[in-house]
């Protein structure tokens, strides 16, 4: 019901503010675990990606989104969970699993921060992508997501097709080896933006 509720605001809310476009949501599988990975724009990435899908997408958020006791009650309901940045959260891998093991969608930034400008060379791709998609084994979904979020400003929002990784579940892949692959992965977010 509160899911329902929010989608409806955001709907208003997006449709009176924003030309928004969105290609290929019929990529989105009905059913089953996905890791949805995509690139990071601004903080409303989340409810533009999400607003129109009929399922929910399990955000993993930066753990400072939940210091304040009120948004921290409101992005759990929205079902998102605490990531903290800058080092290898266990907890936060772990829960990510569960999920996908219980056949939700998982979102995910993989480079880890709002990067406006895909050219800047100081932001390294996290291998948390490519490490839970290799112990999951779950689709994963690339998204792409352009635009100014000034308002009545254009956002395009593009949904790849679902692939998989062959990856061994239970080889011990080096970080550098994981950040290559999460670098894949990106990759083809950002061919959707030039398709």
């Amino acid at each position: 019901m509160f899911i329902n509720f929010i989608r409806a605001i955001f709907n208003i809310f997006f449709t009176l503010f924003y030309r928004v476009r969105i290609i290929g949501i019929e990529n989105v599988p009905a059913k089953g675990s996905v890791l949805l990975c995509s690139n990071h724009i601004a903080e409303l990435d989340m409810f533009f990606i999400g607003y129109k899908l009929k399922r929910l997408v399990r955000y993993m958020a930066k753990k400072e989104l939940f210091n304040i006791p009120l948004l921290s009650i409101f992005f759990r309901k929205l079902g998102a969970f605490p990531v903290s940045r800058g080092k290898g959260d266990v907890g936060a891998i772990k829960t990510a699993l569960n999920l996908l093991e219980e056949g939700h969608i998982v979102g995910i930034f993989p480079e880890g921060t709002r990067l406006k400008n895909r050219k800047d060379t100081n932001i390294k791709v996290k291998p948390g992508a490519a490490l839970l998609a290799q112990k999951s084994g779950a689709a994963i979904l690339p998204v792409a997501i352009s635009g100014s979020y000034r308002p009545f400003s254009k956002i395009k929002i593009v949904f790849g097709k679902p692939f998989t990784l062959d990856l061994d579940k239970d080889k011990k892949y080096t970080n550098s080896e994981l950040v290559e692959i999460s670098e894949g992965i990106m990759k083809k977010v950002y061919s959707l933006l030039e398709e």
